[in-house]
């Protein structure tokens, strides 16, 4: 077939048609058929020449044109698409370096092979614009809900139809045991979209905690209009959830708005949700008066808070534990996910218990330590004494309140105190000594002999190893691995050494050591200040 006894006009019919039924610009079609068409006359012509196609956008006439490129001589390497300026003389006045000489030539008979391979390069360049304009479409609809048609399902996944495109339910993102068949409607949470080679994917789901809070939006006018806002949810998808709100309206109840006139509001999304019963819990900025909250219905005497290692120890009435911890765990999971916080539940009894383990520990602590007998040893703890430092260094007036303390028995306790500390100082120095500790980590200040004894234990026993070490590793840490939060032991963690002790005292040794100059670290602090200070005065 000639592409100059065609009708030119059906080239543009033909590349309008597909770009409406494929809603995409006509333009790429166009594109495409020129790239064909050129690839056509190249297997014609030659696969060395530079064969470009032109298609008049009105008249649909295909223009078939052949370029030469103006290289130096020394880089002239195809003959069919290159020529030298001396060349190009013939063809113009003045060729320069990067010049381009083209020439018409005639439109190539498309035989049967050459019209399929055309065909395919049209229908691979439509593909690849019909997915670029799905990615495009469903990029900036991540994290919205979409409504969609079951079309079928595959090994429990569920393709969508979502419009101009398809979507994936995967089987883990599905609640509880759903099933669903061809035509059925169904509404999901739009989690992820992502180019691949199969083309764009959209990853739907009905499990994630963002779908319970977008359903609450569209049956919450205050929520879509900011005056109260979602803060957490957690969820155990076709169980149980819980969602904490805060109002920013003062007249309005959050936890009545998102309830609604006779629960009207929750029961919408409860159905929506195959029945998942809902918890709407007010956020509180306090962390143990919001995690009170969150571990309702079940009653909380007590809440015990460790910042540091995000932990947190709730007390409960002993009838009351079976119902703060729920069924399988699951309010105390949901209250920990909530509160981003590892919570550890105790009865009354369990605390008691555990407060009289650690009142007999330090009380033979005392008696072991400075030969006292168990009633006067009972004294130092009741009054708040938990170790020999304590009692050693404290102003001897804090010794005189305990009845029966005079000044010469508080200043004996003192000095047994002290003598236990230096003898116990004395043997762990020796035995880091042993262990070949140098002097430049022992004359380190800020490191107690037990501290040094334990760093050499684990192997760092110079200032420049010591300096090596990150704070960390030396206070302790936590580290979050696949959604669990794992304790890092640090080696000076048992001195109560903090992360911001550590980081002082590691960077001192690098000062010392001249790795670190201390006017840098100035300037940093300077310009931290001037960062704050203008983040201030924006605010």
């Amino acid at each position: 077939m000639a592409i100059t006894s065609a009708n030119q006009l059906e080239l543009l019919q033909t590349a309008e048609a597909v770009a409406r039924e494929k809603m995409i610009d006509p333009n790429l079609v166009v594109e495409a058929m020129e790239e064909s068409l050129a690839r056509a006359a190249k297997s014609r012509y030659g696969a060395e020449m530079d064969i470009r196609v032109s298609i008049d956008r009105k008249t649909g006439r295909a223009t078939f044109t052949r370029v030469r490129t103006v290289v130096e001589d020394e880089e002239l390497e195809n003959y069919q698409a290159e020529l030298t300026v001396e060349q190009a003389k013939q063809y113009m006045a003045d060729p320069q370096i990067g010049d381009e000489i083209k020439d018409e030539v005639p439109p190539v008979e498309l035989g049967r092979i050459a019209a399929q391979s055309a065909k395919q390069v049209i229908l691979q360049k439509v593909r690849e614009a019909e997915r670029d304009r799905q990615f495009d479409e469903f990029k900036d609809r991540v994290g919205t809900i979409i409504n969609g048609v079951v079309k079928r399902e595959e090994y429990g996944n569920v393709i969508v139809d979502i419009g101009r495109g398809e979507g994936i339910l995967r089987r883990n993102e599905k609640i509880g045991r759903e099933a669903y068949r061809p035509n059925d409607r169904i509404r999901c949470f739009i989690k992820d979209v992502r180019r691949e080679a199969r083309g764009p994917q959209v990853f739907l789901s009905r499990t994630a905690p963002e779908f319970m809070a977008e359903l609450f939006k569209m049956e919450v006018p205050e929520i879509y209009d900011g005056i109260i806002e979602i803060k957490a949810v957690a969820r155990d998808p076709g169980s149980r959830a819980k969602i904490a709100v805060i109002s920013y309206d003062g007249s309005i109840d959050p936890v009545g708005a998102c309830v609604g006139m006779r629960g009207s509001r929750v029961q919408a999304v409860v159905n929506e949700l195959q029945g998942e019963k809902i918890d709407i819990i007010p956020w509180n900025d306090d962390q143990p008066t919001f995690l009170v909250n969150a571990l309702q219905p079940a009653e909380v005497t007590k809440v015990v808070l460790d910042e540091d290692a995000g932990k947190i120890e709730v007390v409960v009435p002993d009838e009351q534990l079976s119902l703060a911890i729920g069924r399988r765990g699951q309010n105390v999971r949901l209250a920990s996910q909530l509160t981003g916080l590892d919570i550890d539940i105790l009865t009354e009894a369990e605390e008691s218990e555990r407060r009289q383990k650690e009142f007999a520990a330090r009380t033979q602590l005392f008696m072991d330590a400075l030969d006292l007998d168990e009633f006067f040893a009972q004294l130092l703890v009741s009054e708040g004494f938990t170790n020999l430092e304590e009692v050693a260094y404290v102003e001897v007036d804090e010794l005189l309140v305990i009845d029966g303390v005079d000044e010469d028995t508080a200043n004996e306790l003192q000095a047994r105190a002290r003598d236990v500390l230096e003898e116990a100082n004395r043997k762990a120095m020796e035995h880091a000594r042993e262990l070949g500790v140098e002097d430049s980590l022992v004359d380190f200040e800020g490191l107690t002999p037990q501290m040094i004894e334990a760093l050499a234990e684990d192997g760092v026993k110079s200032l420049e190893d010591f300096a090596t070490c990150a704070d960390w590793e030396l206070a302790g840490g936590w580290t979050t691995v696949n959604g669990e939060r794992i304790k890092d032991d640090g080696v000076l963690e048992k001195f109560d050494v903090s992360l911001e002790e550590a980081q002082n005292m590691v960077m001192t040794a690098r000062i010392q050591l001249g790795w670190v100059d201390p006017s840098d670290l100035e300037t940093e602090e300077d310009a931290a200040d001037v960062d704050a200070a203008e983040e201030g005065s924006e605010a």
